[in-house]
């Protein structure tokens, strides 16, 4: 393309400081560097993730930053030594990445990979340890290596999965975090058998996809959990079949689900990073086989506290990161599932804005309104 090699001009959505509306500005966006590509972003969408970040309440703050971590889009140029990427290539953004060198991607068991594993503190890029992206001179950071808030991004190249260019991005931009990781925590990591029962703690974005997830494995019964009452409609339609809300009833939960369930549910998936509800998915799990699956990120000084019986009892406990796909592995055939039809991926999209009205999604997700919003670069 003419403007490989180039630094373009474009609008981003920057975060100048925390909780403060972002501002459309124009940014600079430097050439790749080795091993890196600099991408068109055509969708991207909010992710609870970049609002915990963008309010800055726990952790480091780094201001001034583009944030954004969910998105499709087109490679515009590439980078010196980056070899199965191409200009004109559609990718997805992936917030985690896959070197392809180091013991865990080399490992058929992780996706944990040693070089490129999420890094929320690191504003900056990993092979010089600056930013692509500037507005007069002055750097603005970068977020978990995608930063997808810009008409055009800069990110690693094991940061980016190449996928079936008749996908359309609009939809299957979603796939590239929480609705992967949802999903790949019931398929991938607890594995229910066709015909078992699920559990499923909290049916936001993640939650409801575990239960596409269980819907898909041929679960039987699939037992949303959640203190808002609002969401169980909504969540029959990802396979959902009964619901509890814990504030209906004085006993805890998993002794409710194990009075519904004959002794407990085949399979639970944790999806709110609450820690009383990891401890409940646990022990609500029937001994003998029962498998629980954390996927929700706890508080940082929360600790698991459960009688150790409970494992003796044959009671496995597993915890996933990212559903356990392999970004550029793995998710080109997440998106094939979703052009086989068999993953339904409208449903999770329930508002669309302009890059103008970003600032509207961040709205939307602090009311709890919808499920997700796609933001459109070009309207």
């Amino acid at each position: 393309m003419a403007t490989a090699g180039k630094v373009i001009k474009c609008k981003a959505a920057v975060a100048w400081e925390a909780g403060k509306p972002l501002v459309i500005e124009e940014v600079e966006v430097a050439p790749p560097q080795a091993m890196e590509v600099r991408v068109k972003i055509l969708f991207t969408s909010l992710c609870h993730t970049d609002v915990y970040f963008w309010e800055a309440k726990g952790q480091t703050p780094v201001f001034p930053r583009i944030f954004g971590h969910e998105a499709g889009g087109i490679v515009e140029s590439v980078g010196e030594g980056v070899t199965d990427l191409a200009p004109g290539d559609h990718v997805l953004p992936v917030f985690t990445g896959e070197c392809k060198e180091c013991a865990h991607c080399k490992s058929a068991e992780s996706n944990m990979c040693d070089l490129l594993r999420i890094n929320t503190d690191r504003g900056v890029m990993i092979g010089d340890g600056k930013s692509r992206f500037s507005i007069n001179g002055k750097p603005i950071y970068h977020f978990v290596g995608t930063s997808t808030f810009s008409e055009y991004t800069v990110m690693h190249v094991g940061c980016v999965a190449k996928i079936n260019p008749e996908a359309p991005l609009d939809k299957v931009c979603v796939l590239s975090c929480g609705i992967s990781t949802g999903l790949g925590a019931t398929i991938n990591v607890a594995k229910p058998p066709k015909g078992s029962t699920v559990a499923i703690f909290g049916l936001g974005a993640v939650g409801l996809a575990a239960a596409e997830g269980a819907r898909i494995a041929g679960a039987s019964r699939i037992i949303g959990i959640d203190l808002n009452a609002n969401r169980f409609e909504e969540a029959k339609k990802f396979g959902c079949t009964e619901f509890v809300n814990p504030k209906d009833h004085d006993k805890p939960v998993q002794q409710v689900l194990a009075e519904m369930t004959n002794g407990g549910v085949d399979r639970s998936v944790e999806c709110t990073g609450n820690i009383n509800a990891m401890i409940q998915a646990f022990e609500c799990v029937h001994d003998g086989w029962g498998v629980a699956v954390l996927v929700g990120v706890p508080h940082k000084d929360a600790e698991f506290k459960t009688h150790p019986m409970n494992f003796l009892n044959e009671r496995t406990l597993k915890g996933t990161f990212f559903g356990n796909y392999k970004p550029r592995t793995d998710l080109p055939n997440v998106v094939e599932l979703y052009m086989k039809k068999e993953l339904e991926v409208e449903k999770f999209i329930t508002h669309s804005v302009p890059f103008s009205e970003i600032n509207t999604a961040f709205d939307l997700m602090h009311k709890g309104e919808g499920i997700r919003c796609i933001i459109r670069m070009e309207n």
